[in-house]
């Protein structure tokens, strides 16, 4: 068994759903450790919801042991970066569907949150999801119609939560507007969290994408990460509104998604953010979701 230190944020953040995968992570750590004849070289590392170590296989190439929760997000992660070009995504060396353990190749410590235009930032992010999106999904994948349909079923249970009656407005018509979407929810590979953090740099391609959460569904609804993400950017620009807006538009002119199901699909966005929030005991919308939606609803 290896000596595997979990990292706190890790901990905090599965404890309560995932406390026995965690207890079980030294040991699931040590089965693909030998089964795929690796060594780990550094300290563990974690995003939002897996465990990464640093290894080297047998043959002296350095890689990533990613070690991640099986669900609906996991569970087709692997399948999805072989559907698209090795050109654009990180590689899968190794995996394992039972366990949604994967080996990626090893990329560079720098994401695109490094890059000091943010605009620059983002056009080459909307460069990398134009090619990801004209990719058709592979059969089995979730599909943005059943996610999107469950929204709208949800939505009149969760939206009188809201404490603010503009709110609950704003959110009622957002909800008629994904009502109107489902019909044309789209057949494409989608990314699902395409933000600057999950593209990153790389020795054989200058940037590549990481933890796709895939789904089956119209590009429309990979628009919305870059909106709320690098933040800070948009603040400085002294005028908020312009700012979410100029980077909308930039996407819609790089990626040739068409203006109305991106408005379509972001609402769905806004709206999903909000009721996963209301689900968890919040009475108030997200300053930044509010920012964006009065930036492109109102």
């Amino acid at each position: 068994m290896i000596e595997l230190v979990v990292p706190a944020q890790l901990i905090k953040s599965h404890s309560e759903r995932d406390g026995e995968w965690l207890r079980a992570l030294p040991t699931t750590a040590a089965h693909y450790l030998d089964q795929w004849d690796l060594t780990v070289t550094g300290q563990p590392l974690n995003g939002a919801a897996s465990l990464i170590l640093p290894v080297v296989r047998r043959d002296g190439a350095e890689a990533m042991l990613k070690l991640q929760p099986v669900n609906d997000e996991s569970e087709d992660e692997a399948l999805a970066l072989r559907t698209w070009s090795r050109d654009d995504v990180v590689e899968v060396l190794e995996d394992d569907p039972a366990t949604s353990t994967l080996l990626l190749e090893r990329l560079e410590p720098r994401t695109l949150n490094d890059v000091p235009d943010h605009v620059e930032a983002t056009r080459t992010l909307a460069e990398l999801l134009s090619r990801l999106n004209a990719v058709p999904a592979p059969p089995g994948i979730r599909r943005l119609a059943d996610i999107a349909g469950q929204m709208v079923d949800d939505a009149p249970g969760l939206i009188p939560s809201l404490a603010d009656s503009d709110e609950r407005a704003l959110m009622q018509r957002l909800s008629a507007r994904v009502a109107e979407m489902l019909p044309h929810a789209g057949d494409r590979l989608l990314h699902w969290d395409l933000h600057y953090g999950n593209v990153m740099a790389a020795q054989r391609q200058p940037w590549l994408v990481i933890d796709p959460k895939p789904l089956a569904g119209d590009p429309g609804f990979d628009v919305f990460p870059v909106l709320w993400n690098r933040w800070d950017d948009l603040v400085a620009t002294g005028d908020l509104d312009r700012a979410i807006r100029d980077r909308f538009d930039l996407m819609l002119e790089v990626t040739g998604i068409e203006r109305d199901p991106a408005i379509g699909w972001t609402a769905a966005r806004i709206l999903q953010n909000v009721l996963w929030d209301v689900e968890g005991g919040e009475t108030r919308m997200d300053v930044e979701l509010v920012a964006v939606a009065h930036a492109l609803f109102t």
